[in-house]
């Protein structure tokens, strides 16, 4: 049987050089879990975990943002409401005070109309006055023509009694 050792060994593997290349490997791979692997591993994970965190956080802040943007349209919806109630509002108040306007320019209007009326009866009741005054004098001049007397036998109670007569509207 052929020897393992000597198949190996022609092709130039030493198994010494091996073991030691071996050992030496296991110690560089020992230092370097204890002082490389596992301080990145650590720093890996740390890492990881702010990530995470700030995923949580992200996500925190856009379940957040939606609720804020739900209480800003409802907010919103809110703010048009009352301006809806502050316009409606408004819209009745000036329809109240077109109203009362409206009827205090009816009323005013009414006011001048009756004084307008009363200066006009004042002054027919003035015209009138004036007509039986200028009546009476021109009866007395139709009387004194008519009669040919002189103007005191004329009697005044005859001029006045026909001025009444006019007066009352019975000629």
């Amino acid at each position: 049987m052929v020897n393992i050792y000597e198949i190996l060994g022609k092709i130039g593997f030493d198994w010494q050089v091996a073991l030691a290349n071996l050992v030496n490997f296991l110690i560089i791979l020992f230092v370097l879990r204890k002082f490389a692997f596992n301080p990145i591993k650590k720093l890996i994970q740390e890492r990881q975990g702010k990530i995470d965190e700030g995923l949580e956080k992200a996500e925190e802040a856009s379940i957040r943002l939606k609720e804020i943007n739900v209480m800003a349209k409802n907010k919103l919806k809110q703010v048009d409401l009352d301006a809806m109630d502050i316009i409606k509002k408004t819209e009745k108040q000036a329809k109240i005070l077109e109203d009362n306007l409206q009827k205090e320019s009816e009323n005013r209007q009414k006011e001048l109309m009756e004084q307008i009326q009363l200066e006009h009866k004042k002054h027919q009741e003035e015209a009138k006055e004036l007509v039986y005054k200028e009546a009476s004098e021109l009866v007395k001049k139709t009387i004194k023509k008519t009669v040919e007397l002189s103007p005191e036998a004329i009697d005044d109670a005859l001029i006045k009694k026909a001025v009444l007569k006019i007066k009352n509207n019975e000629i």
